[in-house]
Formats: structure tokens, sequence, C-alpha cells
């Protein structure tokens, strides 16, 4: 035992940090174990938060299911728990915590011979304290009664008596999982509730936990799909108005008036802003409507639905009511996108027509600046020439002084005659030093 115990230890050692979490993860949500007839009452809570955080609706999930342990004196599950399953005695709850929602299914035993009416009136839900619900104001997003009865595949007058069990004119229909028949209208009745009728006619062993379960999560996804609709229909207005601004823009782009092109570019980047904070605020609950409803397409799927005469499937219900509701989610986000991309194109048609009306500026600018030189150079050029000429008659002068100089020693020098000799030759010195001294300064030798 001791070798066989050390083999085992060793063995574990070897496996990846995540390898046990994630083989339980696949059996961490097992259907309910139920047997005809019983009642179910089944609750989703919605935590709305401006940013989605696992941890704190995690937590807040978790304080509201330990209010209810606490009350039937029941040891709350770890708070890192996404399932909790428990007998409480009168009643069975199973509580899943999701990404964005917790499921509360309270299960009771029902009593044979009992009418589905009646059955209807003693739901779990009579078991659940006043003073807990109270407390959950504001925050249920599904909440549905399920009655699973026996039934018998020769009693066709069911589908008669049922619609008396429903409010609304539209009701739903199908025999599913090749045992049972499902029935609802997906309205809320009178009692707050939302309505299901599951007739078991030969389920086997736990089909009909599988079939409660997938009807539960179809409700559930339901409703959590179109939390995505509302927002699609609020922002449709504010696209519209952004939508006409950026016309307006475009068409005065068009116009290509140069003097409004930095009013432009402020107003294409404002709307460009906007745009992208109505993104930012509904892409999470796009993407989160989208899957939601492929959940309910595939638990659909999962029901393998066949017609019961003159009744419409879930199926086609779905396909009529969810699905549109869908598409203008996607419509919205689609719309979203392409303003974001046209936005995008004016903006950088914008700009470049900026960058080529400045690069005109400093092309103009550029010739000016090369006209001003031409001008500096003339009058250097003029410059120069009364600066040979005045230093050429300061150094005659100075000639001048040296022949009388000369004379006075003495010596047989004419100074007027010396002084007119010089001035070819101080004038060609003088131009000549000044034009060495101009290469000079300009790099030329």
């Amino acid at each position: 035992m001791s070798l066989a115990y050390r083999a085992n230890a060793d063995f574990a050692q070897l496996n990846h940090p995540m390898r046990v979490p994630l083989s339980a993860e696949i059996h961490s949500r097992p259907f309910l174990q139920v047997q005809a007839p019983e009642s179910l009452t089944h609750f989703a809570l919605y935590l709305r938060q401006d940013q989605p955080s696992r941890q704190n609706h995690r937590a807040s999930q978790h304080k509201i299911l330990e209010q209810l342990c606490l009350h039937y004196g029941v040891a709350t599950p770890h708070p890192q728990a996404r399932y909790f399953f428990h007998d409480f005695g009168r009643f069975r709850l199973k509580w899943e915590c999701h990404t964005e929602f917790a499921t509360y299914t309270f299960v009771e035993r029902g009593e044979p011979g009992v009418d589905c009416r009646a059955s209807f009136e003693r739901m779990p839900l009579q078991n659940v304290p006043q003073e807990w619900l109270a407390g959950l104001n504001g925050k249920i997003i599904v909440a549905a009664h399920v009655l699973l009865c026996k039934g018998l595949v020769e009693d066709t007058a069911f589908a008669q008596d049922v619609h008396q069990l429903f409010q609304g004119k539209t009701l739903v229909g199908s025999q599913v999982a090749n045992g049972a028949e499902v029935w609802t209208d997906f309205l809320i009745q009178p009692d707050g509730f939302s309505r299901f009728v599951v007739r078991d006619l030969q389920l086997k062993e736990l089909q009909a936990g599988r079939l409660v379960g997938r009807l539960l999560e179809i409700e559930t996804y339901r409703m959590m799909a179109l939390l995505g609709l509302p927002q699609a229909e609020a922002t449709q207005p504010e696209l519209s108005g952004i939508e006409n601004e950026l016309a307006n823009l475009t068409a005065t782009l068009v116009r290509g008036d140069g003097d409004e092109d930095q009013h432009l570019l402020h107003r294409i980047t404002s709307l460009a802003a906007q745009v992208e904070k109505i993104s930012v605020t509904n892409s999470y609950r796009f993407s989160a409507s989208q899957a939601y409803f492929s959940l309910v397409q595939s638990r659909i799927a999962e029901l393998r639905e066949v017609r019961v005469e003159g009744m419409q499937t879930l199926a086609e219900f779905m396909g009529r009511r969810l699905a549109p509701a869908m598409n203008t989610c996607t419509s919205v986000a689609q719309r979203q996108e392409s303003l974001s991309k046209r936005i995008a194109r004016s903006n950088d048609l914008l700009r470049t027509r900026v960058g080529i009306e400045q690069e005109k500026q400093n092309r103009r600018i550029l010739q000016s600046l090369d006209a001003r030189a031409a001008q500096q150079l003339r009058l250097q050029q003029a410059v120069e020439g009364l600066s040979v000429a005045a230093i050429s008659y300061y150094t005659l002068g100075l000639v001048g002084y040296v022949g009388k100089a000369m004379k006075a020693g003495s010596l047989p020098v004419n100074p007027d005659l010396l002084t007119g000799i010089a001035v070819p030759l101080v004038i060609a010195g003088v131009w000549l030093g000044l034009r060495r001294l101009h290469h000079q300064l300009s790099g030329k030798h």
C-alpha cells in the first residue's frame, strides 16, 4: 500500500496545475435529477454593473445565497464556488453562478393525481422566505414555474386543456426528446412568472432532468440575450444624428473651402470620439447577446422537436420573435463599425487636404524667403560697390598724406601725382580684397 501511495503521489506531481480544475469544469453543473410529478421555481438574478467584473459579481451573488442559507441554518459554499446543491427538506435547491447572473432552481416533489392548475398554485415558491424575496428587488431577470407531470401518449385532449393554464393567445408546444411534450407561451403570467408544462410520456432515466434544464436555460438565455435590445434601440437615434452631421461635414468638405478645414477637422474628430464612446459602451452587451442567442439556438436544437399538429414549435417561435431582436443588435453593431470607418475615411481625406494646403503655404513661404534672399543679395552687391568707393577714398587720402610726408622729407615726390597714380591700384586692390573676403564667408575658395 505504501508503494502504491508513493507511486500515486509521484505521478500527481507530474500533473499540470490546471489539469484537475479543467477536468472538473465539465462536471461542475450537472442536471437536476427529477421525476414526474415535480414542480420547479426558477430565478435568474442579474446584478447590473458599469463594468463586468467576475470577482465583484460572484461576491455579490454569494452574499445573496448566504442570506438564504443562514435563514435555514445551512452552511454556505466556498466563496469561489460556482455550483451549490442542497436538500432543504421541504425543497431542493440548485444554485449556479454564471458570468453575469446566478440561477436559483427550487424543486419540490409533487402529489400524483393533482391537476395542472392546482399544481401551479402550490409551487416551491411558497417555501421561499418572503423577506429574502423582498430583498431581490430589481435583481430578478427571469422568474419561471415549471410543472413536470406524467401523461399518456393516447391522451390527445391534453393539448386542448393546456390552453387554460396560459393567459397568452400564442401557445407554443412540441414533442421533444422522443418521449415528452413541452408547452409554454413565453409570457409573464399575472402571478409574475412565466410557465412551462412538461408532460412526461415515456422519458428514460435522467432525461427529465436534462429536458427541464434545457428549458430553463432557454428561458434564461433568451432574457439575457434581449438585454442588448434596449441599448440597440437607444443607440439608433444617436447614430442617426452622427450620420446626419457627418453628411453635412462631408458636403462642406466637398465644397473645398480651405478656410474651414481646421474647424471641420475638429468636428470630425469629435464625431469619431462620440462613435468610439458608443462602441465601447455597447460592444460587450452586443457580444454577450449574440453569445446567449447562440446558446438558445443550441439548446433548442438539443430538444429534437417534433411538431404537434396546429402548434408552432419553440424553434419557430424563437425564429420569429427572438431572431429579429438579435438582428437589430447585430445591425446596430455593424452600423457603429461602418460609421466609424466612414468617419476615419473623412478624417484621413481632410487631413490630406490640410497637409496639401500646409505644403502650399510652406512653398509660398520658401518662395518669399528666396525673393528676400535675392533682394538682400542685390543690396549687398550695391553696398559692396559703395564700400569699394568709400574704402578707396579713405585709402587714397592716406596715400596723399604719405606723399606729403615724403615731400616734407625732401624727397622728390609730387603728392598729387602719387595720389592720381594710386587711384586705379587702390580701387582694384580694395575690390579684389572684398571679393576674396566674400568668397571666404560664403564657403567658396
